[in-house]
């Protein structure tokens, strides 16, 4: 893992699972994928990064902290059907033996990250691509509106 430290580096989040995710949102902008942090794909769930493809692939990230942090998630077999590839992300001293074997792994930190394995590619149906994709889109509008708008959520009645 190569880290680039710049003059933008200076504002790191504060919360380990948000550091991982942003080092994996650079790797991933390097592989040409633009990610949603905290992307709600359906009521009820919400995962720590969505990753939209070049060619259209929707990936699901959940950055783990450590051991108890993975063993306190129960849903993440529910993100399954809302991505073509599942992965988790860790530090580098997390004991990855805890990780499901079938699934993707990243080791990350909050500048950088490397895909260890990838898990299996189950291919999202046509409709349920377009419904993730619309969502992902909507959610990120409205973000980029309210950093332009600060104001904005309350002209919605």
């Amino acid at each position: 893992m190569i880290t680039r430290v710049t003059e933008f580096d200076t504002a790191l989040p504060s919360l380990p699972g948000q550091r991982l995710s942003r080092g994996v949102a650079r790797a991933l902008r390097g592989l040409d994928f633009v990610t949603l942090e905290e992307m709600i794909p359906t009521s009820g769930l919400r995962v720590d990064l969505m990753a939209l493809g070049p060619k259209g692939e929707v990936w699901v990230i959940e950055c783990k902290s450590g051991p108890a942090d993975f063993r306190a998630d129960q849903k993440w077999h529910g993100y399954l059907p809302f991505c073509d590839r599942f992965f988790w992300a860790v530090d580098a001293h997390f004991p990855t033996e805890l990780l499901p074997a079938d699934t993707g792994l990243f080791v990350a930190d909050a500048y950088d990250a490397e895909i260890i394995r990838f898990g299996p590619q189950t291919p999202l149906a046509g409709a349920r691509r377009k419904a993730v994709l619309h969502k992902f889109a909507r959610q990120a509008a409205m973000r980029l509106q309210g950093l332009r708008d600060p104001g904005v959520g309350a002209l919605i009645g």
